[in-house]
């Protein structure tokens, strides 16, 4: 299926591994020049190498930067002064309990996955309302609408996008700009998968089996009895940066296997 996305750039946070790689891989496979990004410059080297080969036709490029350092984000404006895509993907998550956050922890959250993302928009988005075309989308958790209560310096951020995320959203009225979240449910990102190994160890069982067993003792309130996959997420969000999306406006948009029990 063609999305009508050929020859446009994204700029994909933290796309080396996990959600946004997989996002990265399904705007390439659309055409897209992915500009990838992560803080280690052979983990980028490496996924930038491995979109060429898979999708020739697309010009992957480097940007490795940390994206909570303004001396690197100004490097990254000016080697990328323009994208039609900006997806937000870049994020810190850890089990902790209340009693452990303290105010470094929740500074480096929000640093990390609130005020990167909103340093970039506030470069990217203006130009984009100027040509009157553009995608942003900001990659949060079914986290942020219903809390666990074991990351509460996590829910908060991602809590927060969605907010930004509608107010943003007010400011492209008239245009072709659309910002939008994409809420994931559990994913097995690689060290999702690696923890799985580690619970069961030494056994026999394929991993489906693990999955399964995880998830019905840990999650029982998903539907779908397994993890996302990123490829899932993937997919989904190159949908939503596409001309047929344009109707999504500022909204939530869940991808929850069925973790959600609320209507909205």
């Amino acid at each position: 299926m063609d999305m009508g996305l050929k020859n446009k750039t994204a700029l994909v946070t933290g796309s080396t591994k996990g959600i946004g790689k997989a996002i990265a891989l399904e705007l390439a496979r659309e055409g897209v020049h992915v500009l990838i990004n992560g803080r280690n410059n052979d983990d980028v080297e490496r996924i930038v190498a491995e979109i060429q080969a898979e999708f020739p036709e697309t010009r992957p490029q480097n940007a490795a930067a940390d994206l909570t350092d303004e001396r690197q984000r100004e490097a990254i404006f000016s080697k990328f002064p323009y994208v039609d895509i900006l997806v937000n993907s870049m994020g810190i998550y850890e089990v902790m309990s209340y009693d452990d956050v303290d105010d470094s922890v929740w500074e480096q959250y929000f640093r990390t996955n609130v005020l990167a993302a909103n340093n970039l928009i506030k470069f990217y988005m203006p130009l984009m309302l100027k040509r009157e075309y553009g995608r942003i989308i900001f990659i949060a958790s079914e986290e942020a609408i219903m809390p666990s209560g074991q990351m509460p310096q996590y829910c908060v951020t991602k809590s927060m996008l969605l907010s930004l995320s509608k107010s943003l959203s007010r400011l492209t009225r008239g245009t072709e700009v659309t910002v939008n979240t994409i809420l994931p449910g559990p994913t097995l990102s690689e060290n999702v998968q690696q923890i799985i190994e580690s619970i069961y160890p030494g056994e026999g069982e394929t991993f489906v089996v693990k999955e399964k067993d995880f998830m019905t003792k840990n999650l029982p309130q998903s539907e779908i009895q397994r993890f996302i996959r990123p490829a899932e997420i993937g997919r989904l969000a190159a949908f939503v940066c596409s001309p047929m999306a344009s109707a999504f406006k500022g909204s939530p948009i869940r991808m929850d296997g069925g973790m959600v029990p609320t209507i909205f």
